[in-house]
């Protein structure tokens, strides 16, 4: 058995200082731990594909980043850790516990998962390990953690039994909830613009300095098109996790960060409005393009003509959301929201549809973002943008 703050202490001293994650009775000692320690940046997730996403948004700012899950919820880690980490390449500590190990009695749901989470590991090819109960055995198996991570770019797993880790109490201050933020209604309930015509407008007024996290499907692969930037990172997968990232980003910066999401996308990982909303990063502006389609497969509906996004956003915290639904609403919100302390949430509806012939980025996504964390390292300072035209 041994003290969590021996594990933190050792983890320090491969430069992890940042973690996010879902709890578990397991991790309770950990997560207490780490929540309570101010040296320590903690973000509590809604979900642990969140968690995934939001460490890898820390990652991309130039910090290295800890995960901490039950084994249950690897499951609903595994599209970010496959199609997000492995592409870009972004390393992670993923800390899963044990529940339902098969010498042990637990609750029914946790059986099946507890034969198979060591397995399920091997199978999305993350190395893992046990997670040590002797003091003496942490600094060897950090060390040997963060060497692989180094070399392969990939998240390193250690599987956390019960009992592991000596009880710690909790010293987290309540959450205190944010004052009513402001709704800004910029509808002209006139024709509505396209998506490119918007992405047009994103980078007629975005300062050089600004990143921005675009989601995955047709939304990056236009706005490659338009051009291609090293504030840019284009997200080839994960759906849902663009606002984690970007969240992880803004939290790490400190700094205005954009992220273009999609409707569908949006609603895959509500849950990400809520941390948003309580975590209060004041650079995070978060633009959600809806045309009520999922544009990418064949244009099948989605949920959200019934669903008032800046409404969600404002009863999460949010400090102000604007609503709009043409190409000149957009630019006006646009200009109005980079000026505002965040976060902030830009809900505007498009047409469905988008370029007959459109191109994928060219880059490959680890390029993407060594070149995205680049960017960030920069700490302000404006890069040269370059100009892509891809190959249709």
């Amino acid at each position: 058995m041994i003290d969590a703050a021996a594990f933190l202490q050792a983890a320090q001293r491969i430069g992890i200082g940042f973690y996010s994650a879902v709890p578990c009775s397991f991790l309770t000692p950990l997560i207490n731990r780490t929540a309570s320690d101010r040296a320590l940046r903690y973000v509590g997730a809604a979900s642990e594909g969140e968690a995934v996403a939001i460490a890898a948004g820390a990652w991309l700012a130039g910090r290295e980043t800890a995960v901490m899950c039950q084994n249950s919820g690897l499951g609903n880690a595994i599209n970010p850790l496959t199609s997000l980490n492995k592409p870009f390449r972004i390393p992670t500590l993923l800390i899963v516990t044990w529940r339902g190990q098969p010498s042990l009695h637990d609750e029914p749901q946790h059986e099946l998962m507890g034969r198979i989470t060591q397995p399920l590991l091997d199978v999305i090819e993350i190395p893992h390990r046990r997670f040590p109960d002797d003091p003496q055995a942490l600094d060897p198996l950090l060390q040997d953690a963060r060497a692989t991570m180094s070399r392969t770019g990939l998240p390193f797993a250690l599987v956390l039994e019960n009992g592991t880790l000596r009880d710690e109490p909790l010293d987290q201050p309540p959450r205190t909830p944010p004052e009513p933020g402001e709704h800004i209604d910029l509808r002209h309930h006139a024709d509505r613009g396209s998506r490119l015509a918007t992405l047009e407008a994103v980078l007629a007024a975005i300062p050089d300095h600004v990143p921005i996290i675009v989601t995955t499907g047709k939304t990056g692969r236009e706005l490659f098109t338009l051009a291609d930037r090293d504030q840019h990172l284009y997200q080839v997968g994960s759906m849902g996790c663009a606002s984690p990232m970007a969240l992880g980003v803004a939290l790490t910066t400190g700094r205005r960060t954009v992220v273009l999401d999609g409707d569908g996308a949006a609603l895959m990982k509500l849950g990400s409005l809520a941390t948003i909303g309580a975590y209060q990063p004041p650079g995070l502006l978060h633009i959600i393009l809806d045309n009520g389609v999922h544009d990418s497969t064949g244009g099948q509906a989605t949920a959200s003509p019934s669903v008032d996004f800046a409404a969600i956003a404002l009863a999460c915290g949010y400090r102000r959301a604007f609503s709009c639904d043409s190409t000149a609403g957009f630019t006006q919100a646009f200009k109005q929201a980079l000026s505002t302390q965040g976060p902030v949430l830009l809900h505007i509806r498009i047409l469905p549809g988008s370029l007959a012939k459109l191109g994928r980025p060219t880059i490959a996504p680890h390029e993407v973002a060594q070149r995205f964390r680049g960017f960030l390292a920069q700490a302000g300072r404006p890069r040269p943008s370059r100009t892509h035209r891809p190959m249709t």
